[in-house]
């Protein structure tokens, strides 16, 4: 059996996790992950930023998702998140020119919107 070099059983690549779809539990796609963001200092991924919205990336939206609200399923081949297009349309988000500061502030707000305590 061969590894593949950018990942393994347990761990991938980031460059494949970019680009992966997201699903609700009702199979219905909401988005792709866009990118992600980690802590410089503890190195965890705090953030998923999932890209909803526009055509070909144009007027998309960016949602960070609290890394722990997804769920990798390989039948879906991407992520599941327990959440609707219109929950999704009320969730903290941001333009691509206005990228916000991901202070603990900020992520206060978007783990609340979550139902999650920050930092966790």
């Amino acid at each position: 059996m061969t590894v593949e070099t950018n990942e393994t059983c347990r761990l991938i690549a980031s460059n494949k996790v970019e680009g992966t779809a997201v699903y609700n539990h009702e199979g219905e796609k909401l988005g792709a992950i866009y990118n992600f963001m980690v802590d410089k200092r503890s190195g965890q991924v705090e953030y998923a930023v999932l890209q909803f919205g526009g055509f070909l990336g144009i007027g998309s939206d960016y949602y960070p998702l609290p890394w722990q609200v997804l769920t990798y399923h390989e039948s879906e081949g991407g992520y599941v998140i327990d959440l609707d297009k219109e929950t999704l349309n009320e969730a903290p988000r941001y333009a691509a020119n206005a990228e916000p500061d991901f202070d603990e502030t900020y992520g206060r707000q978007v783990h609340q919107f979550y139902g999650l305590t920050y930092p966790y």
